[in-house]
């Protein structure tokens, strides 16, 4: 079980917000210092936001971006979100070092970007599904489709899709707990492993994704708890190691 360190950029800093909303946004300081923070408390992947790309539809933080990826120099994967509508822009972040690519939007609104994307960078595309009620949300959280997550989820396995980063929107930033029992539903309906993200905050939410994690759940985005102290990163990851028997594998 992964814990994913997030890193939201936000004009060139690391913030969290409350449910998607730009106007609360609370911020962390310099971006690469918070990677290099996570790396040394052991964190093993970062999960990178472009919030400004996402609500613009192109890449607003690059210089950000290229510092984290200097910062960590290889030593752990990093993927990225937020505002990826194009080819050009995928290989541009594979090339600078970036290891997984989350497409969110564009996969929902343009499906044939996501066919062409898995098939040019295969094994570097993760699909970012953010929904409230089961409904599938696009362009920065703003809109409500119609589209419920397993059947959208199901059509994009079938393409290639690495994994799937589920966001349950209404407890995002929130600190109000994992929406267990969805994201062991759509665990259980795809072949392809799960990442769960929104609400995450406390040890307990560990334990309890933990206890469900053969159902496919491979980690958890990080987000808030840790920045205000609610989850201790590094205990989070230890206990995650021992529930999952990595350390047993390690040793």
């Amino acid at each position: 079980m992964l814990l994913i360190p997030a890193i939201d950029l936000k004009d060139g800093q690391c913030v969290r917000l409350k449910q998607g909303d730009m106007d609360q946004s609370t911020t962390f300081g310099d971006p690469a210092e918070m990677a290099r923070r996570w790396l040394d408390a052991g964190a093993r992947r970062l999960h990178l936001v472009d919030l400004n790309g996402a609500f613009a539809g192109q890449p607003k933080n690059l210089a950000a971006i290229k510092a984290i990826l200097k910062e960590v120099n290889g030593e752990i994967p990093v993927q990225l979100g937020g505002g990826i509508r194009d080819l050009d822009t995928i290989e541009r972040y594979i090339d600078i070092g970036m290891e997984y690519i989350i497409i969110g939007t564009a996969a929902v609104k343009n499906p044939g970007f996501l066919q062409d994307a898995c098939t040019a960078f295969a094994g570097h595309i993760i699909v970012g599904l953010d929904a409230k009620d089961g409904k599938v949300a696009i362009d920065g959280w703003s809109k409500l489709t119609g589209q419920d997550v397993i059947p959208t989820a199901k059509r994009f396995e079938d393409w290639g899709v690495d994994s799937i980063i589920y966001t349950d929107i209404g407890r995002d930033g929130m600190l109000s707990g994992i929406n267990i029992d969805a994201t062991v539903k759509l665990a259980q309906s795809v072949r392809i492993p799960v990442i769960a993200s929104g609400g995450l905050a406390s040890i307990k939410d560990i334990e309890a994704l933990c206890a469900v994690q053969d159902e496919g759940i491979e980690g958890v985005i990080c987000g808030r708890a840790i920045y205000t102290g609610d989850l201790d990163f590094a205990e989070g990851q230890k206990l995650a190691d021992k529930l999952s028997g990595y350390e047993d594998e390690e040793a």
